[in-house]
């Protein structure tokens, strides 16, 4: 029997822009199956959720285009679950929203804050480190936030520094590290007590909510003056008029840098935040010569380390390529660098102002 008190908010509303030409402005990765599994990323995370969390308590904040996608892709789920963003504000704002709707609706609720596009395989250890975030954050007035044990170095990552002196596998927030250069990070690993920090959050909707009204009153008034809408025919109207009003904020500077009672629990399983196709290519399973096939068959002489997509069965000749990026969709071919993967952002804005937008 689940816990009724028990709510996630599944963020789905970003772009993706560096999987591009798979992830487009209106067809955005979390809505694609990237590996290749036969679920797309949303639903994956959607039903990962729902092994600890009633799936009537999955709330999905998304931007209002991919209204259609959301139902297409999660048929269970009904209108009122489906928190739609009219502007882009970053994290805060939408967080805010949401739990001020689920605190109407149910005072005692302690939640989760995930993003779609993730990939975890151990989904037991999951549930059991967020279900003894939910235990914690139900007793305490806590942001807590899981933290991921660093494998490398990683530069494109935020850090969390923790308390080493904790003896429990909860462990005090010391303070929050920008993404750092790799001597620092190297230096962070070194000392022990730096995880990545996932965007993984965890609390009491009435311990977040005190947090906003304590570290962002303005914004947090904006929202609160709508709560007699919510949950009722009129919140759309409120919402339509003011939420781009909101500051564009993330949560994590909004509060988690901000608060004292932050917490951490560095996770017991493995994640890939897929946030590139460097990091898609290090996921999936390769040939004997280092290539990663999606969907694709191929042929190859002398080519190894590729990342290689395709629609499905499509034949791909590769001879002499190492280390590239091959993706093909509709009417955009990509051969690209796998060192340069960061600029595929910067190449989508060229092709976008050359060819249209069409095309992005």
């Amino acid at each position: 029997m689940q816990n009724k008190n028990y709510y996630a908010i599944l963020m789905a509303g970003g772009v993706g822009s560096r999987f591009w030409p798979v992830s487009t402005q209106d067809f955005p990765k979390q809505f694609h199956d990237m590996l290749g599994t036969g679920d797309t990323l949303i639903q994956k995370t959607f039903n990962r959720l729902a092994n600890l969390i009633p799936k009537e308590n999955i709330f999905i904040l998304t931007n209002e285009r991919y209204n259609d996608l959301v139902f297409e892709q999660l048929p269970e789920v009904t209108k009122r679950q489906v928190v739609l963003e009219p502007a882009m504000r970053n994290t805060a704002p939408c967080i805010l929203y949401a739990a001020l709707k689920i605190q109407k609706e149910n005072e005692d609720a302690v939640m989760i804050v995930a993003p779609s596009d993730h990939w975890i395989e151990d989904e037991n250890a999951f549930t059991n480190n967020v279900q003894q975030a939910f235990d914690f954050c139900s007793k305490n007035d806590t942001l807590m936030t899981l933290g991921i044990q660093p494998t490398f170095p990683n530069t494109g990552y935020g850090y969390i520094e923790y308390d080493k002196t904790a003896e429990s596998n909860i462990k005090t927030v010391n303070q929050f590290r920008e993404k750092p250069d790799y001597e620092t990070a190297k230096g962070f690993i070194e000392q022990g007590n730096f995880l990545w920090n996932a965007g993984i959050f965890m609390w009491s909707v009435s311990s977040v909510l005190k947090a906003f009204k304590t570290n962002q009153p303005k914004l947090y008034s904006l929202f609160e003056s709508g709560y007699a809408t919510y949950n009722t025919e009129f919140e759309d109207d409120f919402i339509r008029d003011n939420y781009a009003k909101a500051e564009n904020i993330s949560v994590d500077y909004a509060l988690m840098e901000q608060s004292k009672n932050v917490y951490v629990i560095p996770a017991t399983f493995d994640w890939n935040d897929l946030g590139t196709w460097g990091s898609l290519y290090d996921k999936l399973d390769k040939d004997t010569d280092g290539n990663a096939v999606v969907n694709a068959q191929t042929l190859t002489e002398d080519a190894s380390g590729n990342m290689i997509r395709t629609k499905a069965d499509k034949v791909v000749v590769l001879d002499g390529l190492q280390d590239y990026i091959i993706v093909d969709k509709d009417e955009v071919l990509l051969i690209f660098p796998k060192t340069k993967e960061q600029d595929i952002k910067k190449v989508l804005q060229k092709v976008k102002n050359k060819f249209g937008e069409h095309y992005g």
